[in-house]
């Protein structure tokens, strides 16, 4: 049953689910627990469904909070929903709700069996007028926001309004009394604006189709953006560069805003005569665009603040600093709450009837089929044990019933080891399909981290050019393996060294355990037969195999590079793993580095040597070709077109002229004893045609080095944990 003392405030936002927990302790209202579950993108994006994106945020809401055992409070939009405000003749007490119900016939846009409506009188000490606020909604639309909710298991105890909410979240947080200054809250949403006046102890509320959504689209259509990357230059506007160029360009909706308040409010004080509005708190993430605040002041001629904080709600513990960020968004969830707990000034509740009596006897369903199991239990037992009991005199228990019994109960401790043994609850599986949708982004964002990463090693090997040491290189990237590793797995090695060998130069292999040096051809080199050096090599960590210390989800990162640094392993600490380092946690990221899972291991190094003019030299023209095989009986290093290997029917080609071979060779042919010839006159003339026919063509954008420049070819490992990191106070309580 839900805790009297404790209630969920909910908000199903455009941008983001936002829940607060309230505990009331005595007089004393804390936080005790919040949520802020932003959407992948905001539901005003088109071609999304919001309806899809919503029992995503929800089903994470419900799996990663106890939601149980507290009263649960949701808010609908006020664009979705109807508040009518009107005053009533003085009349007697017992007859206001029938003037009530004849009011709500007049002012609700649709019959009355076709809404759920509550209604709030409001009682000015220095006026006999009554004043009624009437609030609905269709019986189609909170059937189509509960449906969502029992998506994801969850029922409601109070359905209310947004601006109600907000009322009721301020007015509690600034103590509002009939003395109190005339305020005007300003909610900014996505795609709407919600406006309350509050003065005099009265309410009235109008909201207007303006909001973040028309401001992003100002921004698509000055700058020719896309609505994600708009909608994130608009949220970044404050510290861009470009902010001055970004108001200009909101100018026009600030424009629309101002009006439709100030229409709001005229339209306001001329319905009350002598209403008197000194100032007015903004809230909503689109309230924090920049000059926006500065711009109503300045039209509308009074006070503009923004919440900040709520002066009434205490918030201790080590997400009080995030709670307090997110101020500015948690009005609506605050109010909820307020009305969960029954301290709100007003209490409109448009949770269907027949809902919440469903939802009621579910709740006590439990106990009643509990209580017939015991009495069932306690009834049988009285006539059937003393059958039983001479029944298991005559029968012994056959040997294949003991064998299965006992085959089951081994089988079922494997499963309590194996963990797979635990109850999962509707929630939970719901949460877990939801889930399926998460993690595409993760993959952009590693492939960003690495671009960045190279970046700043590309710097710092300027910087030190400029000093006079190494090229002026950083990394050159050669392949990129991403693994997705749960439990106690570990990365996976990679298999035999895949990464091309450069051309124009000598391949020195740095020996591996289970690396077989590659055997693809270079480019533009000498076109003579190198083997490698043997050795017993070795490497500096042991990446390939190495497990890291989490056993969540996490994405093991694999990078074959290559660098003309001449201190590979001080510039590969200084570059790779120090920028890991200083960038292991950002906000923003699903992730953070595992610093303790870094390694690197060397492969092989390419010493390059000057190009030679294969033409000039009696091959083909733009590069001659090596074939054939070693001196010590390896297959030799060709080019492109694969390995050397001598054709079975040599009448019929040219001689000497052998499959396979590399570019820009001396125009020699390598015989199977290391022997080399020239190449025969007719061989020449033949590739020359060859050329013309099927030249190949060069790499244009390969990387050129002086002759005697090493190259250093490495693999480096790390692993991205998914989620955020938890601290050492966390982990002592977890464990």
């Amino acid at each position: 049953m839900a805790s009297s003392n404790a209630c969920w405030g909910i908000e199903v936002g455009a941008g983001a689910v936002k829940a607060v927990k309230l505990v009331l302790e005595g007089d004393s209202l804390s936080v005790a627990d919040f949520a802020y579950i932003p959407h992948s993108r905001v539901l005003s994006t088109p071609d999304i469904d919001p309806d899809d994106a919503k029992r995503v945020a929800l089903g994470r809401l419900v799996s990663e909070y106890d939601l149980s055992k507290a009263t649960v409070a949701v808010s609908v939009p006020g664009h979705s929903s109807f508040a009518r405000f009107a005053k009533l003749p003085p009349v007697e007490p017992k007859k206001v709700p029938d003037i009530v119900k004849f009011e709500a016939v007049q002012q609700i846009p649709f019959p009355l069996e076709e809404v759920e409506w509550d209604y709030q009188t409001f009682v000015s000490p220095d006026s006999p007028d009554i004043e009624v606020g009437i609030f609905a909604i269709t019986k189609q639309r909170i059937a189509s926001e509960l449906a969502i909710l029992h998506d994801v298991n969850l029922t409601p105890d109070v359905v209310t309004l947004s601006p109600v909410a907000v009322y009721n979240a301020i007015a509690y947080d600034l103590q509002f009394t009939e003395t109190s200054p005339g305020t005007i809250l300003l909610d900014v949403g996505t795609t709407s604006t919600d406006l309350i006046i509050a003065e005099a102890g009265g309410v009235w509320v109008r909201t207007f189709p303006i909001g973040g959504h028309e401001f992003t689209m100002a921004l698509v259509e000055a700058f020719k953006l896309s609505y994600p990357k708009a909608e994130k230059l608009k949220r970044e506007a404050e510290q861009s560069k470009h902010a001055r160029h970004v108001f200009q360009a909101l100018r026009p909706v600030f424009s629309d805003l101002v009006q439709d308040v100030q229409r709001s409010i005229g339209y306001y004080q001329s319905m009350h005569s002598g209403a008197n509005l000194e100032r007015l708190v903004g809230m909503g993430s689109t309230f924090q665009l920049p000059g926006l605040r500065k711009y109503l002041k300045q039209q509308l001629g009074m006070h503009v603040y923004r919440l900040e904080n709520f002066k009434r709600l205490e918030s201790e513990g080590p997400r009080a600093a995030e709670f307090s960020a997110h101020t500015l968004n948690f009005a609506t969830a605050y109010g909820l709450g307020l009305q969960g707990l029954g301290m709100a000034s007003l209490n409109a509740n448009l949770m269907p009837l027949d809902v919440a009596k469903q939802a009621m006897w579910a709740s006590k369903g439990k106990w009643f089929a509990a209580a017939a199991g015991i009495s069932l239990v306690a009834t049988g037992a009285m006539f059937i044990r003393p059958f039983m009991d001479q029944q298991s005199l005559n029968i012994a228990e056959p040997k294949a019933v003991m064998d299965a019994v006992n085959e089951s109960r081994v089988l079922t401790n494997e499963a309590k080891e194996a963990g797979v043994t635990e109850d999962v609850t509707q929630s939970e599986k719901i949460a877990e399909l939801m889930a399926l949708y998460e993690g595409r982004e993760v993959y952009l964002h590693l492939l960003g981290d690495v671009d960045q990463m190279l970046s700043t090693a590309e710097g710092s090997a300027q910087a030190l050019k400029d000093r006079g040491e190494g090229l002026g290189h950083g990394f050159t990237l050669q392949s990129m393996q991403t693994d997705y590793l749960y439990g106690s797995m570990s990365i996976p090695a990679l298999g035999s060294g895949s990464g091309s060998s450069r051309g124009g130069g000598r391949v020195e292999a740095v020996e591996e355990q289970g690396y077989i040096p590659g055997l693809q051809g270079g480019r533009g080199g000498r076109g003579e037969e190198y083997g490698y050096e043997e050795g017993p090599g070795g490497s500096s960590g042991g990446g390939a195999e190495a497990a890291t210390g989490d056993t969540g989800p996490r994405v093991a990162v694999t990078l074959e590079l290559s660098t003309t640094q001449p201190l590979v392993e001080v510039f590969v600490e200084s570059e790779i793993k120090r920028w890991l380092e200083e960038h292991a946690e950002r906000e923003g990221k699903p992730y953070y580095y595992d610093i303790e899972s870094f390694t690197w291991t060397p492969l092989y190094k390419v010493t390059h040597e000057e190009k030679i003019d294969s033409q000039a030299a009696g091959g083909r023209p733009g590069g001659g070709r090596n074939f054939g095989r070693s001196t010590e009986g390896r297959e030799g290093r060709g080019g492109r077109g694969g390995r050397g290997r001598e054709f079975e029917d040599e009448e019929s080609m040219i001689p000497g002229l052998a499959e396979g071979g590399g570019r820009g060779g001396r125009g020699r042919v390598s015989s199977g004893s290391g022997g080399s010839q020239e190449l025969p006159k007719n061989a020449v003339e033949a590739l020359s045609t060859l050329d013309q026919f099927a030249p190949i063509v060069g790499d244009e954008d390969e990387q050129q080095y002086p002759p005697g420049t090493v190259e250093s070819f490495f693999r480096v490992a790390f692993v991205a944990v998914l989620g955020e990191k938890q601290s050492e106070e966390e982990e002592g309580g977890d464990q």
